[in-house]
Parts: C-alpha cells; sequence; structure tokens
C-alpha cells in the first residue's frame, strides 16, 4: 500500500485537485462511471471545459476513461489516492516523530527545573 511516486507525478496529482470542479466530479464519479455531460451538467460548466478538466483529472491519475461509440465514459481509478495517502502518511510519521523529540526534551528539562 506504500506507493512510491514521482515528484511530477505527485504535482499533477494535487493540481488535478485544486480545482472546485474536478473534486465535484472525482465526487459524483465516486458513485459509479458516467459520461462527460452527466458531469458536467450539475456543475453548470460548458462540455469543452469539462473535457479540459477531466483530462487534468486523468493526467492526474484519478480518472479513466472508455469511449463506446460517441459516448466517452469516466470513472474513478480507485488506487489513486493510494499514492497520495502514502505521501500525508510518510510526512505525518516525520511529524509525529519531531513532536516525540520535544515531548521528551520537555520532560528532560520539567526534570532538571525540579532538581534546583
Amino acid at each position: 500500500m506504500r506507493t512510491a511516486v514521482e515528484p511530477a507525478q505527485l504535482d499533477r496529482m494535487f493540481f488535478a485537485l485544486a480545482d472546485v470542479h474536478r473534486r465535484g466530479m472525482i465526487d459524483r464519479l465516486s458513485r459509479g462511471p458516467t459520461s462527460v455531460s452527466d458531469l458536467a451538467g450539475p456543475l453548470g460548466i460548458a462540455l469543452p471545459s469539462a473535457v479540459k478538466h477531466l483530462a487534468v483529472l486523468e493526467r492526474g491519475g484519478f480518472v479513466v476513461s472508455e469511449k463506446v461509440g460517441r459516448v466517452r465514459t469516466y470513472k474513478v481509478e480507485p488506487k489513486a489516492l493510494d499514492a497520495m495517502d502514502a505521501w500525508v502518511a510518510r510526512r505525518k510519521k516525520l511529524l509525529n516523530a519531531q513532536f516525540d523529540r520535544l515531548e521528551a526534551y520537555l520532560a528532560s528539562q520539567a526534570g532538571k527545573s525540579r532538581e534546583r
């Protein structure tokens, strides 16, 4: 589950999630695959804008598409968040280690002040 990801891909992932419309698309796609027009309508955006947003999500690895006839359907890539989860978990681990060291230092200082 701890997936290493190249920095450029991580940049694309965070960029993809930086827009409210793209996050809305992921929310909608988490309920199941759907077409571009079904994604654009509820968000109040034009089809060309929806297509551009979906291209960003696809480059970020969050969605995959399939074209059948004239209809392009998108679905969420379930493992897409694994890389981000791993990145966040590593940062949390480092941050917690720093807090543990601070806690130990403060405890040692409190012990020294009681000895005086």
